[in-house]
């Protein structure tokens, strides 16, 4: 018989376990086509110093795992179970169930998003908890299980991504869900908390960030419009380059996809396809020119996280880099979080975007990439040593 005492007996230290599940909500949202029907998410910021790891399977089936200066509480709901306060006769949570929940982590329990709004009932089938300098995952003790029922409260198919983390299980559960391939070494590289880059996004969902998908979402969210074409001087209407026509030595066509008011053009370098990521390409209009970002995915991260992109690449370095647009633009922390979301590109941070952009832009030249115009000379590298 599966039950919560037997989650509890495989469950993670709460540290490792808020590690798994922001794990699961990053590869949710990743895989997903809408984020509107991802079954699991990562609230950072549920309340004061409270963070919280929903699932929600859209069938009635939910668990919420909080984390608390008092310590963690896991709240599991199964719609059909026989423990289920709509199957019993008072409509209350199962006996024994929560009786033994620490009084400091009760209240939890009895917020609106978990309660029946005609009883007053809490959603919970599986309740489990560990307090704050404690050693060990806790459940009721006196609980009388339904008979004839492998997984009465539900636990058992409720955790079953919490009990089983394994990149195997995990693969086998989003294949199943969406219904399409899901790579595991992309599983495994978000399993072991590494950044979600835009590559391993986009093998997990090829779609989402293809340079249409990105574009649409462009077009329906006016604000990144308008970040894009003033902070981000990749300003989707200036298709115009001020070179009519330039070629690359590896023979890659290009196609302008935004430009600056500085006379600045980027280009999408290589055919286009479904699910093809076109390396992007700079030029200025000083006869300058760089290898931008290996994608419009990775081009529209390095615009939004680092604005001052130009400065990079002329050697400057934190925390000098940034600095006066972060003087100018106090709040560009969670606009660039607003916007990355906005787009459903993964989070990135100024060190990782920068490391990016110096490996791309050392390309330009050895990769055949640097442009010329015929009957003219051929662009300058922009990518210049680090300022002392």
């Amino acid at each position: 018989m599966n039950t919560a005492a037997t989650t509890a007996a495989l469950l993670p230290d709460p540290a490792a376990l808020r590690t798994h599940l922001r794990a699961l909500a990053v590869l949710d949202a990743a895989i997903g086509d809408d984020p509107q029907y991802v079954c699991h998410t990562f609230d950072a910021a549920w309340g004061p110093e409270e963070e919280a790891a929903l699932m929600d399977n859209g069938s009635g089936d939910e668990f919420s795992v909080l984390f608390t200066p008092a310590g963690v509480l896991v709240r599991g709901f199964d719609h059909e179970s026989p423990m289920s306060p709509y199957a019993t006769d008072d409509e209350q949570v199962w006996p024994g169930v929560v009786d033994e929940v620490p009084a400091a982590l009760r209240p939890l329990l009895d917020e609106p998003a978990f309660t029946d709004p005609d009883t007053g009932a809490p959603r919970v089938t599986a309740c489990l908890w560990w307090e704050t300098g404690g050693t060990a995952w806790h459940t009721g003790s006196a609980v009388d299980f339904p008979p004839r029922s492998t997984d009465p409260d539900g636990s058992g198919h409720l955790f079953r991504l919490l009990t089983d983390r394994s990149p195997e299980a995990v693969q086998a559960h989003f294949e199943d869900h969406y219904e399409r391939p899901v790579p595991l070494d992309a599983v495994r590289h978000v399993l072991a908390g590494h950044p979600l880059t835009p590559e391993t996004a986009r093998a997990l969902n090829p779609a989402a960030l293809s340079d249409e998908a990105l574009l649409r979402r462009i077009a329906a969210h006016p604000e990144v419009d308008a970040y894009l074409a003033c902070d981000g001087e990749f300003d989707l209407t200036r298709t115009d380059p001020i070179e009519e026509s330039i070629a690359l030595p590896a023979g890659l066509p290009v196609e302008p996809v935004a430009g600056c008011g500085a006379g600045g053009t980027h280009y999408l370098c290589g055919p286009s396809g479904p699910d093809s990521a076109r390396p992007v390409l700079y030029t200025d209009s000083e006869g300058q020119a760089t290898l931008l970002a290996e994608s419009l995915a990775e081009a529209l991260t390095l615009v939004i996280v680092l604005p001052s992109w130009h400065d990079a690449l002329a050697g400057f370095r934190p925390p000098v880099l940034n600095a006066d647009h972060l003087e100018d633009n106090p709040d560009h922390p969670e606009v660039r979080d607003r916007l990355l979301a906005a787009l459903r590109l993964p989070p990135a941070t100024e060190p990782e975007v920068l490391a990016r952009l110096l490996t791309t832009a050392a390309r330009t030249v050895p990769d055949g990439f640097l442009p010329m115009v015929e009957g003219e000379e051929a662009f300058e590298p922009m990518l210049r040593p680090p300022t002392a």
